[in-house]
């Protein structure tokens, strides 16, 4: 069984160096982002910011040597009350990943499970997520599922 703790702000190199390899994964799926631009620093000093404020629950197993094996970051979004979320308060899984030599051992199951009793502590009744082909089979096996509204996405154009 998967060790999961919660990520501190200690972990933070690590859990860059995993969103990297999150997002080398996602260019199989999606092609190469349009902006090249250095993003790891932004990263975490936002992984900084709001592990203080509350705003993202992050949890991992350890690996070996002080590196992370595995990691899940949900984010807590605060929109507009309505009838569907009476509280406003919604979840958004920003990064589920595992390191290629710590796969098949059920670790994403396991952080799943903490990150989704992270958000219903929280209040939030309503999780999304984007997945990669890969990982599709958990999160739907976890109940995840096509919602009914169609998602529609505008991105500004690089200058």
């Amino acid at each position: 069984m998967s060790q999961v703790r919660a990520a501190t702000t200690a972990d933070i190199p690590e859990l860059v160096r995993l969103r990297a390899l999150l997002f080398e994964r996602m260019e199989q799926d999606l092609g190469p982002p349009a902006d090249g631009a250095d993003w790891r620093k932004t990263c975490a000093e936002e992984f900084r910011v709001r592990l203080g404020e509350g705003t993202l629950g992050a949890f991992v197993v350890d690996g070996a040597n002080g590196r992370l094996a595995a990691c899940g970051i949900g984010l807590l979004d605060r929109r507009l009350p309505g009838p569907y979320t009476p509280t406003g308060r919604w979840g958004h899984i920003s990064g589920m990943v595992t390191d290629p030599a710590h796969r098949r051992r059920g670790h994403a199951r396991a952080i799943m499970h903490e990150l989704l009793r992270w958000f219903r502590d929280q209040g939030v009744r309503r999780v999304e997520l984007h997945a990669t082909s890969d990982a599709e089979p958990l999160y739907r096996s976890l109940g995840f599922a096509e919602h009914p509204e169609h998602a529609l996405t505008w991105r500004d154009a690089p200058r």
